[in-house]
């Protein structure tokens, strides 16, 4: 059935990506998401402002939700939700405590007519309509690998890692306080705001010994708040994000993670997926990021042994370039996703949860059991 025919008559379904850090929000069929706000919440106890993922009982979790999503909805959005259809953009490895509450206080408390859980890396590929790729999801508190072959998510060859957007800030706050910047000048919304505004990915330089090139001008920060300025190194500039390209022995560093995915494929999908690789999150907009992968991908290929006996044929890396802002890409996916008979067909509807309380999972046997005639 057509889209305008069935989907867009009823009111257009509500897309959310909840993210560590941000919360992306709006309507499904539309190109942007209506606002993009902090994943926190003013406890209204207390006045304290919190994440919305720091929780110690999952009552507490549930009711931080509820909270949440009524600025959501309120404030943001100015909807009702009930009755409305929902597309959830969530992590498939993310944590069901987690998912189980987000839909009881859909269901339960705002009383919404279906939800449809979707994942972060496949729904972000399809906003490019290929089938195929290797998606690196650069997020807040973690980097994620996910191949993708022809619309199947390859699980068994799922990576992550540790440095995020949050390990960029210590390491930049690590840095400020060495050359005597008080502590107290460095909040979160500074360190991102650094981040941003002067911090950049280095050439890639294969010889160690090579010449080394006098570093960036340092510049200058003003804290409008406090009426302070604070000096910027260049040093700092150009090697904060080193912590993604870092050559350990574990060999974990963000190409190594990207040649490892591909290689935990078959053989005979590899050469799609070195030609499709697709950077998402808000920590892959940095400036110089996607040539300085490309020259180390290519690095490794043709020197490190382990992937030359590993790797055959002549093979090029290539990157899909993202058709909106790489933080939201996932959303749009959702969006997407929504506009189309998916939401009648996949969707978890209010009288099937209701009847059990719990949300279908992949990796739950009892939810994909085969049921004989």
């Amino acid at each position: 059935m057509p889209l305008y025919e069935s989907v867009m008559q009823e009111k257009p379904p509500i897309v959310l990506d909840i993210g560590n850090a941000y919360t992306k929000l709006g309507f499904a069929a539309e190109a942007y998401p209506r606002k993009i706000i902090a994943t926190e919440l003013v406890l209204t106890t207390t006045g304290v402002t919190k994440r919305l993922f720091d929780y110690v009982e999952t009552d507490e979790l549930y009711d931080q939700i509820v909270d949440f999503l009524q600025i959501i909805f309120f404030k943001h959005l100015l909807v009702s939700p009930k009755e409305r259809k929902f597309v959830i953009v969530e992590n498939i490895f993310g944590k069901t405590v987690i998912r189980d509450t987000l839909a009881r206080a859909l269901f339960i408390h705002f009383d919404v007519s279906s939800v449809l859980f979707i994942p972060s890396h496949l729904t972000a590929l399809s906003t490019l309509a290929v089938p195929t790729g290797v998606v690196v999801d650069i997020g807040y508190t973690e980097t994620t690998v996910m191949p993708v072959f022809s619309g199947v998510q390859i699980m068994s060859a799922f990576k992550d890692h540790s440095y995020g957007s949050s390990a960029i800030h210590e390491e930049i706050k690590r840095q400020l306080l060495e050359t005597g910047v008080k502590e107290s000048l460095l909040t979160e919304q500074v360190l991102e705001d650094i981040k941003i505004r002067t911090c950049f990915v280095n050439k890639f330089q294969a010889d160690d010994k090579a010449t080394k090139h006098e570093p960036p001008p340092s510049v200058e920060y003003a804290i409008c708040d406090d009426d302070a300025v604070i000096l910027v190194p260049g040093t700092l500039r150009q090697s904060v994000y080193e912590l993604m390209f870092e050559q350990t022995n574990e060999r974990d560093s963000l190409p190594h993670l990207i040649l490892r995915a591909i290689l935990d494929c078959s053989r005979d999908v590899r050469r799609p997926l070195v030609e499709g690789i697709f950077l998402i999150g808000g920590g892959s907009m940095v400036m110089g990021l996607m040539a300085r992968l490309k020259a180390e991908l290519q690095q490794l290929l043709a020197h490190d042994d382990y992937y030359k006996q590993h790797f055959h044929g002549e093979l090029q890396f290539k990157f899909y370039n993202s058709i909106g802002k790489p933080n939201f890409t996932a959303w749009l996916g959702g969006a997407l996703t929504g506009a189309t008979d998916l939401i009648q067909s996949r969707s978890l509807s209010k009288e099937a949860y209701l009847r059990h309380e719990h949300v279908p999972d992949w990796s739950n046997l009892c939810d994909n059991r085969l049921v004989s005639s």
